[in-house]
């Protein structure tokens, strides 16, 4: 009673135990599923991204800018020098990118050029005289701010350029060009000059743009969609249309811009990926998290589950132990109670009977042959489960074995009452362990007498089947539920009928019957009806006995 109630109050702090290790995991998830909630309400995903989308433009930036000043600093070094203005037309028409150069070197003192190359435009004569028309009208005024600027760019920087941006009407739609400013060569602190010349539109667009955008490409093919592809574009401040795209770029608008803040002021750089948007790529993020939080919360509660059924599968085979130990006391107490009480009655000389006598020393036989066979039991199974149990197999006439095996049990089934039949054939001689096969007959002719109420009838059957031999023992006892067919071939196991429970027992005996019939590569087969009785059927084969 004592190990029952222990068994059972382990229950309570294997539960808490499991708590312990579930509650901070659910926690952990339950956390994780409200910091996701949040990351989506405040759109965090994002935010991250733009930020990182920004750093992308800003090296962007500065790599264009870069490009560019390498570009106007090339061709400044070869524009003529400040008493050289006749070969402006030659320096244009090296450098057809150029619509416009000029040289200012005093008050009054202008040479602007246009490209010899498209003087035969009309349009672009208007054009030409237009913006002649807007230098002389600032240069004197700001040639010499700009001047000063330009030495205090070199004097900071290294760099001999200053480059913004310059408009001109074609049409309807002002367009946007590059004007670079310079000091020319032979210009000293007395003879004051300034250079500059202007990158068209149309270079701009389609040349050098195109080529600074793609450079900032990662190297990916168009068909690798392991990674998003990136896509760069240009616009103008006062139109959304793009001035220029880089490859990849799938129109639509950008998903994060940043204005040129040298260079090219006026224009803004976007970026965006190709057939998705941050939205998507955050969404994407929040909804495999999501999963993943998902998936964890059913292994956790399947591994809740599983350890639940192992501790209470533990906790069942630590009852049965318990009252296996209970059942083996008692079985072990109540044999040994008679053969002390019988033998100290004939000790004592209180039996003057000799028939009287002789009875008394049959009982002392038969229940030390009781306990003998359970001990036997219970050191069998142990071999058992140690893995340390030796069969000893010999060629083996099983018909004599049954019979003998029977016979030394027939007193006791008679003894209770029982309408004993047997029906045992001549069968081939097989290899088989005497002993282990004698106990295994008797464990099963043992619980047909015990658990046998009202009809006490038991048949005992030997019979060849197809490539074995079959030993049936068949009884009308209070039968098995097709539940626990399978169940009582366990050790420990007994069926829950209150018979089972008010007759003593180890628990051990169908399970050694199992074991021993599997070692001799037969098997063991039940089939029972609840009050109708039970046959148990060991087949033994013949195949492979060489």
């Amino acid at each position: 009673m004592e190990l029952h109630f222990r068994d059972w109050s382990e229950r309570p702090r294997t539960i808490v135990l499991m708590l312990a290790v579930i509650l901070p995991a659910a926690a952990l998830i339950l956390f994780g599923v409200i910091h996701l909630r949040s990351i989506q309400r405040d759109k965090a995903i994002e935010a991250a991204i733009e930020r990182e989308y920004q750093q992308v433009l800003a090296i962007a930036e500065k790599q264009i800018d870069q490009r560019a000043y390498d570009m106007a600093e090339e061709a400044a070094a070869k524009f003529p020098g400040a008493n050289n203005s006749e070969d402006i037309d030659s320096f244009l028409t090296a450098h057809p990118e150029m619509p416009y150069a000029f040289l200012w070197t005093g008050k009054g003192s202008l040479e602007f050029r246009s490209q010899p190359g498209r003087m035969h435009d009309r349009q672009f004569c208007a054009e030409s005289q237009a913006v002649s028309s807007d230098f002389m009208s600032w240069m004197d005024i700001e040639a010499p701010t700009y001047i000063a600027r330009l030495k205090k760019i070199e004097a900071h920087t290294g760099r001999h350029v200053y480059m913004t941006d310059h408009s001109v009407t074609r049409g309807d739609k002002m367009q946007y060009q590059s004007l670079v400013l310079f000091l020319p060569r032979s210009t000293g602190p007395d003879d004051p000059a300034l250079a500059g010349f202007i990158y068209d539109t149309d270079y701009l667009k389609n040349t050098f743009f195109p080529q600074a955008l793609n450079d900032l490409l990662p190297e990916q093919s168009e068909g690798d969609t392991s990674h998003p592809q990136k896509g760069f574009m240009v616009h103008t401040e006062k139109d959304d249309y793009p001035f220029a795209t880089s490859a990849y770029w799938d129109g639509g608008t950008p998903e994060v811009e940043r204005p040129f803040e040298n260079v090219f002021p006026g224009l803004i750089l976007g970026i965006k990926l190709r057939g998705t948007t941050i939205a998507d790529i955050s969404a994407h993020w929040i909804r495999t998290n999501f999963l993943i939080l998902a998936a964890l919360s059913l292994l956790m509660g399947a591994g809740m589950v599983l350890t639940y059924r192992n501790v209470a599968r533990e906790l069942a085979l630590a009852k049965l132990k318990s009252d296996f130990v209970s059942n083996v006391s008692h079985e072990l107490r109540t044999p040994l109670a008679l053969i002390r009480l019988y033998a100290e009655t004939l000790e004592l000389g209180r039996i003057s009977n000799t028939g009287k006598q002789q009875e008394y020393y049959e009982i002392i036989r038969k229940e030390s042959e009781r306990l003998t066979s359970l001990i036997n039991n219970i050191l069998d199974f142990s071999r058992i489960e140690s893995g340390k149990k030796e069969y000893t197999f010999r060629e083996t006439n099983v018909a004599d074995l049954v019979r003998t095996t029977l016979e030394s049990y027939r007193f006791e089934i008679e003894q209770n009452g029982f309408q004993f039949e047997q029906k045992i054939d001549d069968v081939p001689l097989l290899y088989v362990d005497r002993e282990a096969i004698a106990r295994s007959l008797l464990n099963l002719v043992n619980n047909a007498v015990k658990y046998s109420a009202n009809e006490k009838y038991l048949l005992v059957r030997l019979y060849r089947h197809n490539d074995g031999v079959n030993l049936e023992v068949v009884d009308h006892g209070i039968g098995i539920p097709a539940k626990d067919h399978l169940k009582i071939f366990e050790k420990f196991y007994r069926v829950g009928d209150p018979l089972v429970h008010n007759t003593k027992g180890s628990g051990l005996g169908l399970s050694l019957v199992g074991h021993i019939v599997k070692a001799h590569g037969g098997e063991v087969a039940v089939e029972s009806v609840p009050g109708k009785g039970s046959k148990f059927t060991i087949t033994l084969p013949l195949v492979g006995q060489e």
